[in-house]
């Protein structure tokens, strides 16, 4: 009774009534307060004490979750990010390729693309940070990534003895490098092209047709009669 009494007030003012969240609804409120930490301050002021006051819990709920800041840093980005990287399945190899990497570079030049490029050059000298980006997002969207490049192969889209690490590095690597040393432009036009290049170098050789006189087997030509 408690409990509806409760959610009927949360419903007519919008607001959680007093009391304990349950344990998902923390969680989600921590990961909310770090990505508007992160966005509006960056990751060098960035305190857990400040995350658990935002969210309206007490610092030993958040490393209940999260055994350091690197940890929450890459699970928040993550959870915002993860439902537009999903890689689709329209049949098409390009298709699905394009799509996903034209959703990674809209992430990149929104505002969570700050957190991104704080998070790698924070990484290069915190161990802690860059491992966890690699294992809550980078790897979780290459086992995607590895499961949409087979379909690939099996539809006859790509050559059976790709080095597949090699080819995911080759279409994302270029996104990254413009991301971060910001040499030329992040454009939906930039992944198509990108795209093209590097999934038409990996397409299987096409057999060459044999002509129809190649086909045919040949006839001895008639001899004429010698004249008597």
């Amino acid at each position: 009774m408690r409990q509806r009494l409760l959610a009927a007030e949360y419903s007519k003012n919008g607001k959680r009534p007093p009391g304990r969240p349950r344990s998902e609804e923390a969680r989600q409120a921590i990961l909310r307060s770090t990505l508007k930490i992160l966005e509006t301050r960056g990751f060098s002021d960035f305190k857990i004490e400040e995350v658990a006051a935002r969210a309206a819990v007490g610092k030993a709920t958040v490393y209940r979750w999260w055994p350091n800041k690197g940890a929450l840093i890459a699970d928040a980005f993550a959870s915002s990010a993860t439902p537009k990287l999903r890689f689709p399945d329209t049949g098409s190899l390009y298709s699905d390729m394009s799509r996903q990497m034209r959703q990674l570079v809209e992430i990149f030049r929104s505002r969570r693309g700050r957190i991104v490029s704080a998070i790698l050059a924070a990484g290069q000298g915190d161990e802690d940070l860059i491992k966890a980006f690699r294992e809550r997002f980078l790897w979780p969207r290459r086992r995607e990534a590895y499961a949409t490049l087979r379909r690939g192969i099996l539809r006859g889209e790509l050559r059976k003895d790709l080095d597949l690490d090699l080819l995911l590095d080759s279409l994302y690597g270029p996104i990254y490098m413009r991301f971060l040393i910001r040499h030329d432009r992040l454009t939906p036009h930039f992944v198509d092209r990108l795209c093209r290049l590097v999934l038409g170098g990996v397409r299987p050789p096409r057999k060459s047709r044999s002509t129809s006189s190649e086909r045919r087997p040949r006839t001895p030509a008639r001899r004429r009669p010698r004249p008597s």
